[in-house]
């Protein structure tokens, strides 16, 4: 493997990892703080990959349509919360796995039936879309270093907002102690339809900024939710910070693994051989990184309830 193609896989690495920490911090809010199971998560990832697109078109501008699809996806989860989820937050875990299950698939059957069965098309924004050229001569896809800015930045702002603001310690002492902080005197219920939005909003951004890269289709949620519940079971479940490294590690350990594996076993095997094995052990190697982070730290690498 080149230099070159490795600086790009590693940048291809840490722009997945940034996109799968906006779907895994919702989730672990959610997970934390609700003690909840949402299998309908990645549901709101389609829906805001959905919305942007239709909005995209009507406003003809990526960036006018951005805010609107996040604010919309927002909206959605905050009536999804209160007419569904909120009645389920008593009930245990399966029912929860059994109930958001149900939501996954009324959602892909909705989405069908107003958008049609065809995947629809989402440009990236018209000034982000040649490469640039960065030090050493790499050429990379301006739209994913867009991608790597923006994941950043919100990562940064989601941790002022859980660590230094006053909403924030209100999330924390409703993820530590909810009969405590009901207590207390605050309002858990629209506590945690907030949460729930920010996660939906969430969702919504990462749909959004994958929607150019990746094809905008129904179900589209289903497989990129798996990658999520990785996440947050390696970094420590209602861990912002777990979910920040874990994020990165998966998308590294993933794009890396497939970009090099089938190299590696192009030079040790027969083409066909390696043809079939590196894609086929490329595909486990995050579940081995998990199983690893398990064993050695059964919490996850930094637990935390808030």
């Amino acid at each position: 493997m080149t230099v070159t193609l490795f600086l790009e896989q590693t940048l291809n690495g840490v722009q997945f990892g940034l996109m799968l920490f906006l779907l895994a911090a919702g989730l672990t809010l959610v997970f934390g703080i609700m003690d909840m199971i949402n299998l309908a998560h990645g549901s709101l990832y389609m829906i805001g990959a959905y919305l942007m697109a239709s909005l995209a078109q009507a406003t003809g501008s990526f960036w006018a349509a951005l805010p609107l699809a996040l604010v919309a996806t927002a909206l959605v989860g905050a009536a999804l919360e209160i007419a569904v989820l909120r009645r389920l937050y008593e009930r245990d875990h399966m029912t929860q796995v059994l109930a958001t299950f149900a939501i996954i698939l009324i959602a892909n059957e909705v989405v069908r039936m107003i958008w049609g069965s065809q995947p629809i098309l989402l440009n990236a924004p018209a000034g982000l879309t040649g490469p640039v050229e960065l030090p050493g001569g790499i050429q990379y896809a301006s739209y994913r270093l867009a991608i790597i800015a923006i994941g950043l930045l919100v990562a940064v702002l989601l941790y002022v907002l859980v660590a230094k603001t006053r909403v924030g310690m209100l999330v924390r002492a409703g993820a530590s102690n909810r009969e405590m902080a009901t207590a207390m005197g605050v309002d858990i219920r629209r506590l945690f339809t907030a949460v729930f939005a920010i996660g939906a909003a969430l969702c919504g951004l990462a749909g959004a900024m994958l929607g150019p890269i990746l094809a905008v289709q129904v179900g589209m949620g289903e497989n990129i939710l798996i990658l999520a519940f990785v996440v947050i079971v390696i970094g420590g479940i209602g861990s912002i910070r777990g979910a920040f490294v874990g994020a990165l590690l998966v998308g590294l350990v993933d794009t890396m693994g497939r970009a090099l594996l089938p190299i590696v076993f192009a030079t040790l095997f027969s083409p066909m051989v390696a043809s079939n094995l590196g894609p086929s052990l490329s595909s486990i190697l995050i579940y081995v990184l998990m199983a690893a982070v398990l064993f050695f730290r059964p919490q996850g690498l930094f637990p935390a309830r808030g």
